[in-house]
């Protein structure tokens, strides 16, 4: 609305507030910018949620995995919590192919993650481990931190794997 009422002044229509238009549209384009800037710097990081790209950090032949849906019929996935995905980039040779769909437990995310002792866990990306139906690992070994947090998920056999845990 302020935009119509500013095109309609610069073209001669409102006399009186000719000079005013400029100055307003001015006010309005730098009102837009910092909200903008201010958008992206408070730009908080959100569940797992459907159509989440997910590195994967085990050697079953998978690279990257698209999130089709969290399990447990929440909005979106945390640390621990098991997801359906669909494979969108695999090694040539390994155990999962391009295309299948899979299912894979969160190890690590981006969203921060309090703990009890009053700490809060937050990793840079976010990854996943592909499991079978029965909740086993699919590889063989398991690539980077992984949070101690998946013991209270049932997820042991991951840990055990895991060449770090945080």
């Amino acid at each position: 609305m302020a935009a119509s009422f500013i095109s309609k002044c610069s073209r001669g229509d409102c006399s009186l507030l000719r000079g005013l238009g400029t100055n307003v549209s001015n006010l309005l384009g730098t009102a837009t910018q910092m909200t903008w800037s201010n958008f992206l710097s408070q730009h908080q990081r959100t569940f797992i949620q459907m159509r989440t790209v997910l590195k994967v950090v085990d050697n079953s032949g998978a690279k990257k995995v698209m999130c089709i849906q969290p399990l447990k019929g929440r909005k979106g996935a945390r640390l621990g919590d098991t997801i359906i995905a669909s494979v969108k980039e695999a090694a040539p040779n390994g155990k999962v192919k391009k295309g299948a769909v899979v299912r894979g437990v969160v190890v690590r995310a981006a969203m921060q993650r309090g703990r009890c002792d009053g700490s809060e866990v937050k990793f840079d990306d976010n990854a996943v481990v592909i499991i079978d139906k029965q909740g086993q690992p699919v590889g063989s070994r398991v690539f980077g931190p992984v949070p101690h947090e998946l013991r209270k998920k049932k997820h042991v056999k991951i840990l055990a794997l895991a060449e770090h845990i945080a």
